[in-house]
């Protein structure tokens, strides 16, 4: 019975890692099935603000505007 539980839960691991991995390498393939490099991830942007005096403040704080 031990022997017959680890063999399902092995199988149901690897059903379950084999049904993923395409997924995962989807969004690096062009359009006829090859593989291409993947591009980067984008970096997020950050907004800086300075006050009146020239000095870096937060965005919300009275008279600060953007960079």
């Amino acid at each position: 019975m031990r022997n017959a539980l680890a063999f399902a839960a092995v199988l149901a691991f690897s059903l379950t890692a084999l049904g993923a991995a395409p997924a995962i390498a989807a969004p690096c393939k062009d359009a006829k099935g090859k593989f291409v490099k993947c591009p980067p991830p984008a970096k997020p942007v950050v907004v800086r603000c300075k006050d009146a005096k020239g000095k870096f403040a937060k965005c919300g704080a009275p008279g600060a505007k953007p960079v």
